[in-house]
């Protein structure tokens, strides 16, 4: 495969790292911390990438977006990971609800939502994982009763990141008991504000905002919220999942720390074990390595043949390298002195890094669910789908 992306690509990049150097600070490490300063930075960097048309660059014209080659969005991605996420809680609107959206949605679904992820205005959640259901997501309990002309929705979901933030969430519910469990689902568009949502935060490692509890108790909603075909959300969901794998860049901030070690470490970095120089090294192949597997992917879907397996790849690969890129900086972050602001902010970075790390094996699916469907594909059992958006 040729993954050169151009002139055009690399130019985006440089403007994009002039954008962060000059609108985010040098500590940022994040928009969901205890400081409600570091949201407020995303906030207006949202705004300032929106003013340019690179929060949604690969849109199209008409939903907000410049047109731009899928390569073009993906430097964006790698970019925004890279440095610790300046665009906050954005990406899943603009990596996957938005594209749902244009591909699944209603004219007035489009025109409601789309300008609003574009502009950057407007935060998502995902209503899917259960407490008895999160790898096996199929298996979930949450039921959306006719009503009328409408549905009630009761039920729980966990896990939930942003929750408390959100003005949308992009909800899986079982609207019917027949047939095997993957059919009878149907993807809705719920607005947080509705009666009957209450929403519990999580405290865990990771920070405000990140884990929450759902409850919905009898929350209405109509057939203008449903997203697609009532009972036949589950191919929506496997595209959005599709598109949710792949379009986090863990790599580039893996690849990014570690570039920076032997910066960090001046002079000592030439007095380090060649064992541990050794793993720093291949941590750089692998982090290479799964960028390209991303980029397999992104090829792939933008040819219309994804493949679950190809997605399931990618994710082990990412997920092993962030965890094992983890122990290795955390390691090496130790020599660091703490003599500047440069060296105590990386060596912040570093223990961040370290926290999401440990949550990756479980999020946007387990490693286990990720190799029980690289299996599948290996021995035939796994057909293509077509592209998400």
């Amino acid at each position: 495969m040729d993954f050169t992306m151009g002139d055009a690509a690399a130019e985006l990049r440089g403007e994009l790292r002039r954008l962060i150097s000059a609108e985010v600070p040098a500590d940022f490490l994040g928009a969901f911390t205890d400081d409600p300063a570091d949201l407020a930075v995303a906030q207006h960097f949202c705004q300032t990438l929106a003013e340019r048309g690179l929060l949604c660059a690969a849109w199209p014209p008409q939903f907000g977006g410049r047109g731009s080659s899928v390569w073009e969005q993906t430097v964006v991605r790698e970019e925004m990971w890279a440095h610790h996420e300046p665009r906050g809680a954005q990406y899943m609107g603009v990596n996957w609800v938005g594209p749902t959206i244009m591909r699944h949605g209603t004219a007035e679904q489009q025109r409601l939502h789309l300008p609003l992820i574009a502009r950057g205005e407007v935060i998502w959640c995902q209503g899917f994982s259960e407490p008895d259901s999160g790898s096996d997501l199929a298996s979930l309990r949450t039921a959306a009763r006719r009503d009328g002309d409408g549905w009630r929705i009761t039920g729980q979901k966990i896990w939930t990141s942003y929750a408390t933030m959100a003005q949308w969430c992009f909800l899986l519910a079982r609207t019917s008991s027949e047939g095997r469990k993957q059919q009878g689902l149907t993807v809705f568009l719920l607005p947080m504000s509705a009666p009957g949502i209450v929403v519990r935060p999580i405290r865990s490692m990771l920070g405000p905002h990140h884990l929450n509890e759902v409850f919905f108790d009898g929350v209405r909603v109509t057939e203008a919220d449903v997203l697609g075909t009532v009972d036949d959300g589950w191919s929506v969901v496997q595209e959005v999942l599709a598109f949710e794998r792949v379009g986090i860049a863990r790599y580039a901030r893996c690849e990014r720390l570690l570039q920076a070690v032997p910066e960090m470490l001046g002079e000592r970095w030439a007095t380090m074990p060649a064992q541990l120089r050794g793993r720093w090294a291949r941590m750089l192949t692998r982090a290479r390595r799964a960028r390209l597997l991303a980029y397999q992917v992104l090829a792939a879907q933008r040819a219309g043949r994804v493949a679950p397996g190809d997605v399931a790849a990618y994710r082990i690969a990412v997920t092993r390298l962030d965890q094992e890129s983890a122990s290795l900086l955390t390691e090496l972050a130790g020599q660091v002195s703490t003599d500047d602001d440069g060296h105590r902010v990386f060596r912040r970075a570093v223990e961040d890094h370290w926290r999401y790390a440990n949550a990756a094996t479980v999020a946007s699916g387990s490693i286990e669910m990720q190799q029980i469907l690289l299996a599948r594909a290996l021995l035939g059992g796994t057909r293509r789908t077509g592209d998400a958006a």
